[in-house]
């Protein structure tokens, strides 16, 4: 890769983050470009980007995931990589990546059918929760306190059909203090973390929960380092739960939303992680 050209920010709706990210370009002199990629085509052979670096921060993980494999083949460092986007896309091989990394986590299992999902409900214990094993901002996730519910989940889940066939059940961790944890790391080191609080189970800010800082300390430091080695990636979001056996990991997100962390840690996470995006870019130079 040849002397980076620029920090190129591609995107599918201009959300806060990205107007953030470039907002923090400028102000470290970084030059950067918003582009939005709705409406373009690729396929070119003639286009290149080679020496560019991309954050990719489309809406949809899939299109997110499908244009970083495109400009990884047109000589673009793409932050995070494609192969790392797939893995956080798919909330079992994420788990089984952890699980081979000894990360501790809620215990789960999987099933391939509506029997082997009823058992695998009645092995883990109720209350549980079932969800997707892709998707974002808490959707399609449901709560299973008894053998009735689970039944009826089950058959719906049956009928929706395609990965919904796939069931993936996760103990219920209870949040005795109210809150979960969501920590950002940027090239391998822990940046900040907030606590997720919500009157409701799901605390995703996205769904009304409250964020305040939480500080880190050594313990957690630790574990999410050990979290990057297991999923690599430049940029991660990973979400925890406390409990009686400590820190438990719960997912782990690749293009995550960060605003509503900023001003509760008091961290500039948009400048951390275009100062690190620019890194990239002279470290392959």
């Amino acid at each position: 890769m040849g002397q980076a050209r620029s920090l190129r920010i591609f995107h599918s709706r201009l959300r806060a983050e990205e107007k953030l990210l470039a907002e923090a370009a400028r102000r470290l002199d970084i030059p950067v470009l918003l582009e939005d990629v709705t409406d373009d085509a690729w396929g070119d052979p003639s286009r290149t980007l080679s020496g560019d670096v991309v954050l990719a921060r489309c809406i949809a993980h899939g299109h997110n995931e499908s244009l970083a494999a495109f400009l990884e083949t047109r000589g673009a460092r793409v932050m995070n990589p494609s192969a790392v986007m797939r893995l956080c896309g798919d909330k079992l091989a994420t788990t089984l990546a952890l699980e081979r990394a000894g990360v501790p986590q809620p215990a789960y299992r999987v099933a391939f059918s509506a029997e082997g999902a009823l058992a695998a409900a009645d092995e883990l214990g109720y209350p549980l929760v079932m969800k997707p094993v892709s998707g974002s901002w808490g959707r399609l996730l449901a709560k299973v306190n008894d053998r009735d519910a689970a039944e009826a989940l089950v058959e719906h889940k049956e009928h929706l059909g395609g990965r919904h066939g796939l069931f993936y059940l996760q103990e219920y961790v209870d949040k005795a203090e109210g809150y979960d944890l969501r920590a950002f790391v940027v090239g391998g080191e822990p940046l900040c973390a907030i606590r997720r609080r919500s009157d409701h189970w799901i605390t995703n800010t996205a769904r009304g929960g409250r964020a305040e800082n939480h500080p880190l300390d050594a313990t957690l430091e630790t574990l999410l380092r050990q979290v990057q080695k297991a999923i690599g990636g430049d940029f991660l979001a990973v979400d925890l739960f406390a409990s009686p056996r400590g820190w438990l990991v719960n997912e782990v997100n690749d293009s995550a939303e960060f605003r509503n962390s900023i001003e509760p840690t008091g961290v500039d996470i948009p400048g951390a992680v275009v100062r690190h995006a620019w890194s990239l870019a002279a470290a392959a130079a």
